[in-house]
């Protein structure tokens, strides 16, 4: 049977040399002496060598002693930091998301998190952005999908541009004077100032004229004929329709935030968005040309 050197008695090994001594080592690895005496027994029958020596009544190590000294401080060091990084994998990912990007971009946040963390278990919290900044600076969002780069921070990893379109009620139609009536989240928002600034560049003023505290509040009074929203989305959404009569407007950024020893977690999710924008980018594209 092949000899194994075995952690424990490579840990001895290693203290009677740091600590000058076996009865010091013992001391240092709250073992007693007989069996720090052990360990270094077994460790010269699996390498079939004596590693330690008398010299009067000080031990000393051997050629071959020394030898193995610098082995197992390697060994140690791997076997240590292997299992420190092993230890410190999350057992559970906290997620945030604003609600344009949780339905299309969570799922596919969430498996590539899994996957990178087998074991780990991922939690998800849909909040406003400026909250979530929040709780990704007090630790309790491990990381965050947040729109604009008004505020980036060194923890911030750019994911990818998302396209807005504007979107009404079937039949609706833009006053012929006046302002264009607009629903949007409250302010702070970074899509209702993206969307008025679209307006009023293209000599077409935007006024808010319905606030919403959610998203299920917007498309509400959107598909009642209260007005136009733009939303970072191409496809269609039930019961509203695209209205590519409106001004273009910028794409706005999309950036995923870690927290503090968390970049790792932020690198996944953000290649896993950009993968998944290019792939539906790909798909748009070709089904563009099928039709054509």
């Amino acid at each position: 049977m092949q000899a194994t050197l075995d952690i424990t008695p490579l840990r001895s090994l290693v203290a009677v040399a740091d600590h000058g001594g076996f009865a010091r080592a013992a001391e240092a690895l709250h073992l007693t002496q007989p069996a720090v005496s052990q360990h270094i027994r077994k460790l010269e029958k699996a390498v079939g060598r004596d590693l330690v020596t008398k010299r009067g009544r000080v031990s000393v190590f051997t050629e071959a002693g020394t030898q193995l000294l610098d082995e197992a401080r390697l060994i140690l060091s791997a076997h240590d930091g292997g299992l420190g990084r092993l230890q410190a994998l999350p057992t559970t990912i906290m997620v945030g998301s604003t609600e344009h990007g949780a339905e299309d971009l969570l799922p596919v946040v969430a498996d590539a998190l899994r996957a990178a963390n087998p074991g780990a278990t991922v939690r998800f919290r849909v909040d406003r952005g400026a909250r979530l900044a929040e709780e990704v600076e007090q630790g309790t969002v491990d990381v965050a999908l947040l729109l604009g780069t008004d505020d980036a921070t060194p923890g911030d990893l750019p994911a990818a541009p998302l396209p807005l379109s504007w979107f009404a009620a079937p039949g609706w139609r833009a006053p012929e004077h006046g302002a264009i009536p607009v629903v949007a989240f409250d302010a702070p928002c970074r899509i209702r100032d993206r969307a008025l600034r679209g307006l009023a560049e293209d000599g077409r003023p935007g006024e808010v004229t319905v606030d919403c505290t959610s998203l299920s509040g917007v498309l509400v009074a959107v598909r009642s004929g209260l007005g136009v929203t733009a939303l970072p989305l191409q496809d269609a959404v039930p019961g509203l329709v695209l209205r590519p009569d409106l001004p273009d407007l910028e794409p706005i950024p999309l950036r995923v935030r870690a927290r503090v020893g968390a970049i790792d977690l932020g690198r996944v999710a953000a290649r896993a968005i950009r993968d998944h924008l290019r792939s539906e980018s790909d798909a748009q594209v070709r089904t563009f040309a099928t039709a054509n």
